[in-house]
C-alpha cells in the first residue's frame, strides 16, 4: 500500500519503520527533518500534510495533542486538502474525544473513513512492534487497516464506533499512572527501610504484583534513567482528558487526581521532559530518600 506517516518523534519514527520494513510505500511528513534513517529505508519526504494524502491510501497522524492533530489534518495545506474519495485517515495519536468524533465527521464528509487508533506500550514497544492498538470506528476500515497496525502492534482490538479508541486509552492511561504511582512507592518504601530495591524488584516480578511497568519503569526508576519514553507532559495532557472526562460523567477518579498532582509536582522542578517513571522523583522529595541512597 501508499501509506503516509505525520509525525515522527520518538514513537512515530519506529512505527513509520516498521511499515516501510513491511514493504509499504512510504510519505513522510514531520515538524523538523524527516529522520534519516527513514529515507535510506525507501521513505519520502513531503513538505505538507496536503502532499501526503494526494499521494497515500491511508493517512496515519502521531502528533503529541488535539490541536496538533486538527493542524495537521484541517489547517491550510493540511492531509484534508490533500484527501480523495475511498481514503483512510487514521489517527494514531492520543486525543480529546469529543474533537475525535468531530474529527471523524469532517472526514467523513470528504468521502473517506476515519479511525481514531491510539497505542500503548511507549517507545520499547513502538521500537518492537509490540504495541496495544485501540480501535474507533466501522468494522469495514478497521479489517481493510488492520494488516498495517499488524506491522506496528501486537494487540489490536476494534472496540467500538468512532471515539472508542480515545476512550479506551484514557482508561489506559489511568491504570498505567496509577501503576507508576504504585510501583514508586513499593520501590521508595522498601529503599527506605534498607532493602535493595533492585532485588526487591526482581522479587515482585514473580508474584502477583508484577507488570511490565513494575519491569519497565522500575529499573528506570532505579538505574535513574529518566530520559524519555514517554513524557510527563504527555502523560499529564492524558490525565487532564480523564479527569475532564470524569467531571462531565461524574465519576471520581480520586486516585487519577492524586497522580496528575505528583505530575505536577516533577513538572516544578523541571521534569516536564522526563520518562514518567521520573514520577517516584516527587515522592521522594516527600520521603527525603532516593531510591538507592544511603
Amino acid at each position: 500500500m501508499k501509506i503516509g506517516f505525520i509525525g515522527l518523534g520518538i514513537m512515530g519514527s519506529p512505527m513509520a519503520g516498521h511499515l516501510i520494513k513491511g514493504g509499504h510505500e512510504l510519505y513522510l511528513h514531520t515538524r523538523g527533518e524527516v529522520p534519516k534513517v527513514l529515507l535510506e529505508a525507501g521513505g519520502r519526504a513531503c513538505a505538507s500534510g496536503k502532499e501526503v494524502a494526494a499521494n497515500a491510501e491511508i493517512i496515519i497522524t502521531m502528533v503529541p495533542d488535539t490541536p496538533d492533530v486538527e493542524a495537521a489534518l484541517f489547517a491550510a495545506g493540511g492531509v484534508a486538502e490533500g484527501l480523495t474519495k475511498g481514503k483512510t485517515v487514521v489517527d494514531m495519536s492520543s486525543i480529546a474525544l469529543v474533537e475525535t468524533k468531530a474529527f471523524a465527521r469532517r472526514i467523513n464528509e470528504l468521502g473517506c473513513d476515519y479511525l481514531d487508533a491510539p497505542v500503548s506500550g511507549g517507545d520499547v514497544g513502538a521500537k518492537n512492534a509490540a504495541l496495544s492498538i485501540m480501535v474507533g470506528g466501522t468494522q469495514a476500515a478497521f479489517e481493510r487497516v488492520k494488516p498495517v497496525f499488524a506491522l506496528m502492534g501486537k494487540n489490536i482490538i476494534l472496540v467500538g464506533d468512532n471515539g472508542a479508541g480515545q476512550t479506551c486509552k484514557v482508561a489506559n492511561q489511568i491504570v498505567v499512572a496509577l501503576t507508576i504511582e504504585a510501583v514508586a512507592e513499593g520501590l521508595l518504601f522498601a529503599s527506605k527501610a534498607g532493602a535493595d530495591p533492585a532485588k526487591v524488584r526482581e522479587a515482585l516480578l514473580g508474584g502477583l504484583a508484577t507488570s511490565r511497568i513494575l519491569d519497565i519503569l522500575g529499573e528506570r526508576m532505579i538505574k535513574r534513567t529518566f530520559d524519555p519514553g514517554f513524557r510527563i507532559a504527555l502523560h499529564q495532557k492524558d490525565l487532564n482528558l480523564a479527569l475532564s472526562s470524569a467531571r462531565k460523567l461524574g465519576v471520581s477518579l480520586p486516585n487519577t487526581a492524586t497522580c496528575q498532582e505528583l505530575f505536577n509536582a516533577c513538572v516544578a522542578h523541571g521534569g516536564a521532559a522526563w520518562d514518567h517513571s521520573g514520577m517516584v522523583r516527587a515522592l521522594e522529595k516527600l520521603a527525603n530518600h532516593e531510591i538507592g541512597g544511603k
